[in-house]
Order: C-alpha cells, then structure tokens, then sequence
C-alpha cells in the first residue's frame, strides 16, 4: 500500500503518493474556486489507484477539504519534514506560497526547532508579485527575468501591497528603468522574508520552497539578503506534499483537524 501526502494551497493543490519514503507518483493542479472540485480533479489525474493508498495525510489551508484525509498535519510540520527528507543537511527552510511567507529551523531530523509566519500582508509571498507584474503590464517569467537584468537599486518601503503599487506608479511616473522596478519588488518580498529568517535564527543550509521558489528574481534577491547562497528542490511546490506522506508513513500525523501537528 502507498502513503499520500496533498497540499491544498491558495493557488494550487499538490498530491505526492511515496512507498517507503520515495515518490511513486505526484500531480499539481490549479485550486481555482471550486477546491473539492479541484481536489478530485487531482486525485483523479494520479496514475496510482486511490483504493492502493492506505493512507491520506493532508496539508496546506484548504486541508480541512480534504475529505479523504485519515490524517492532518501544519504547514509548518509538512514543510519541515520535506525539505529534511529532499536534503538531510538543511537546516533552514524557507517557504513562499501565494498568500503566506514562513521562515522554518529545524534539526537533522526535521523536527521543529523554532518558525516565523508572515500571514498578515501579501507584501511577503506570491500574490505580490502577481499584482506588481500586472501594474507593470508583463507576466511573471517576464519580471523575474527583468530583475536579473537590473543594474540599479533601487528601494520599495511601503509595508503593504496596496501602497506599494501606488509607490511602484510613482516609479513608472519617474522614468525609473522597468528592469529595476522589477529587482525592487523582488527585494521587497526578500526583505520581509529575511527579517523572519533572522527571528527564528539562519542555520545553513538554506532551502527554499514553495510557488515562489520557481521565481529566478525572488531567489536572487534572497541569496543577496541572506548572504549565502539557496537551494531550491526540482519541485519546489511538492515539497509540503511530500513531508505530509513522510510524517504520515512514520505516524506522525494527527487523526482530526482540531489535533493537528
């Protein structure tokens, strides 16, 4: 029998189906408005038989849709646990999905030592950048690769998304090169994940996972702020999933939504 671990997250729901601590099998799909559609649509698209996983461990904020869940676990636990499993030696995790950024410690058996949340304000996670891209006119791909060109530097105060797009006018309004518009924002969603980072305490090696982690401009934006250099997973949005099948094939789960570890 198999072990599953699924994210339902703000953007995108992921599935990661392991057999003795490998992945067999995984799926991304977008969430959209319907998340039980959207969840379905997953399971359905696995190449593994539903009836052959002995076990369902969920995750993520929409885990409490998950009706086929036997198990629970955090964001922060699931994180942990993945990113240990993917790199025995990191220490600290990073994870920057559409609407929250979290800076993670944790020991070499990817327990919890200490974790930061920036839950308040999309100014530090994946729906910034959205907004900035279309204030800018350009897709995603095309501001990472413009802020990797930048050769200015220049900087974004404004603590809220909403403001920052009015700062980010007044640049466009200046004449302000787009390619350092571009670095800017990236740097402003580093900024506040770093400030996380440093309350809990870095301890390299340093991972970086999540939608974010696919974003070129954000990670070289963090490495400078960090002052060392990130690794990012091949799948970086598997990450969560994958931590939540592990925990769930070592019994480190809780049975009810109201007990989540």
């Amino acid at each position: 029998m198999y072990t599953a671990g699924i994210d339902v997250g703000a953007k995108t729901v992921k599935i990661v189906v392991t057999q003795d601590g490998k992945i067999v099998d995984r799926q991304i799909v977008p969430a959209g408005q319907d998340a039980q559609a959207a969840i379905e649509e997953a399971w359905q698209s696995l190449d593994t038989p539903i009836a052959d996983i002995g076990l369902i461990v969920a995750t993520g904020s929409g885990r409490k849709s998950t009706k086929r869940a036997q198990g629970y676990v955090t964001e922060v636990a699931a994180a942990a646990k993945g990113a240990q499993k993917t790199e025995p030696e990191v220490r600290t995790v990073v994870d920057v999905g559409a609407e929250e950024g979290r800076a993670i410690r944790i020991d070499e058996m990817g327990k919890l030592v200490d974790f930061a949340i920036n839950e308040k304000c999309a100014a530090g996670a994946g729906a910034f950048t959205e907004a900035m891209a279309r204030a800018l006119e350009v897709d995603l791909p095309t501001l990472a690769a413009m802020s990797l060109r930048s050769t200015g530097n220049v900087a974004m105060n404004a603590q809220c998304a909403v403001f920052a797009e009015s700062e980010l006018v007044t640049l466009v309004h200046s004449n302000t090169p787009k390619e350092d518009m571009a670095k800017a924002i990236h740097d402003a969603i580093s900024d506040r994940i770093v400030s996380m980072v440093r309350r809990v305490g870095m301890a390299e090696k340093v991972m970086l996972i999540g939608g974010v982690a696919l974003n070129d401009g954000f990670v070289a934006s963090l490495a400078n702020d960090l002052e060392t250099s990130v690794i990012v997973p091949q799948d970086p949005q598997l990450v969560s999933a994958f931590g939540a099948a592990i925990l769930g094939e070592e019994g480190n789960y809780a049975e009810s939504l109201s007990e989540t570890i």
